[in-house]
């Protein structure tokens, strides 16, 4: 492969800019749904369908994964090239795999301040009148629709460009990442199911965001460019922490947000009956009342809005989401502590400081 070099103080400031970046790996997205929508065209609802699909993928998102991908890339001595950014555009559809069998399990019915993909697609049988039940349609389709974006980030990731060589001695650091995801999703289901406890809410948390979010998208790009052993371990020193501090961030926001920020209502996380820190936190906090009122209200399909003040107003009584704050803090500390000791340069490691600072000083 050959990969362009580059020069000068613009490319240097360019690279450092997210917003250049994610407009690089929208294009690769764009470009790729391009590709492949002649598979569609008949009959019109089937390609009513992948444009919903497309829609989707495209509407928004951190983009995170590649962010941390790509510098992860640049930390191990590669260069800036389009390969490495079509990797991060196959993590990026992966991650909608994951996002929209995600809503389905949870019953979201938004994603970004847009309809949830399975619901997206309820309004679609609406629009035409079809047979059958609504609801049902609208999950099935979007079970395939996920498969279908799950093929296609292998698919994108293997015509990525890169040497096959170094595909082959990455993939089984792509295949521990996405198996990572899955158990830590079994896990969340079986802690709603069963009760949780904060040990298993932070064992999720490392499954489900630190490793998939930020420690496995470093060490892929780092592997990728032929990074060695000791890379990767200051790449988990760092990421461990830091993805931990961004997902209790996301579950603070998930019931302190602002909605028209972060795209969802904020009592989906209490409704859907989320084992997250600050919930387990308040339940071992809580007085006997408080405790009946949180197994009340806690995964209550039929919470209101008095119901979510009330599990807000237990929460911040008990000092859980003063806890959770200062776990944040602690994490995000222990992550700058580790970034400096990366064997990076300079400039990569003021990226990863940006994107740090970003994944936990947030409001979306």
């Amino acid at each position: 492969m050959s990969v362009p070099a580059i020069s000068g103080e613009r490319s240097r400031a360019g690279m450092r800019e997210p917003a250049e970046l994610r407009k690089r790996v929208q294009d690769e997205l764009a470009a790729f749904f391009d590709r492949s929508e002649a598979a569609f065209t008949s009959p019109p609802a089937l390609l009513q369908v992948f444009q919903l699909l497309r829609s989707f993928v495209l509407c928004g998102g951190k983009r995170l994964r590649p962010l941390f991908c790509y510098w992860g890339w640049l930390g191990a001595g590669g260069e800036d090239c389009d390969e490495i950014v079509r990797v991060g555009a196959a993590l990026e559809l992966f991650q909608a795999f994951a996002l929209i069998h995600d809503d389905i399990m949870d019953g979201s019915e938004l994603r970004r301040g847009s309809p949830a993909m399975h619901r997206a697609l309820t309004g679609l049988h609406d629009s035409h009148t079809w047979r059958g039940d609504r609801d049902q349609f609208g999950v099935n389709v979007a079970i395939l629709c996920g498969d279908l974006c799950l093929c296609y980030s292998d698919e994108l990731m293997l015509g990525c460009g890169m040497p096959p060589a170094r595909l082959l001695a990455t993939q089984p650091l792509i295949n521990r990442m996405r198996s990572e995801v899955m158990i830590g999703q079994n896990l969340e289901l079986l802690d709603q199911a069963g009760g949780g406890s904060l040990a298993g809410a932070l064992r999720i948390i490392r499954l489900k965001a630190a490793k998939y979010t930020i420690e496995r998208p470093l060490q892929i790009g780092a592997m990728l460019a032929g990074g060695g052993p000791e890379l990767l371990e200051a790449y988990s020193r760092f990421a461990i922490p830091l993805g931990e501090a961004f997902q209790l961030r996301d579950d603070v926001l998930g019931v302190f947000g602002d909605a028209e920020e972060t795209g969802k209502p904020t009592m989906d996380d209490l409704r859907e009956g989320k084992p997250t820190a600050l919930i387990e936190l308040a339940r071992e906090r809580a007085g006997v009342e408080q405790v009946r009122q949180v197994d009340q209200l806690h995964g209550n399909d039929d919470l209101d809005d008095e119901g979510a003040a009330t599990l807000r107003l237990i929460i911040v009584s008990t000092g859980a989401l003063e806890t959770v704050e200062t776990m944040i803090q602690q994490r995000y500390a222990t992550a700058l502590v580790e970034l400096d000791r990366i064997p990076v340069d300079a400039h990569v490691r003021a990226a990863l400081l940006e994107l740090a600072a970003a994944a936990t000083v947030r409001a979306s």
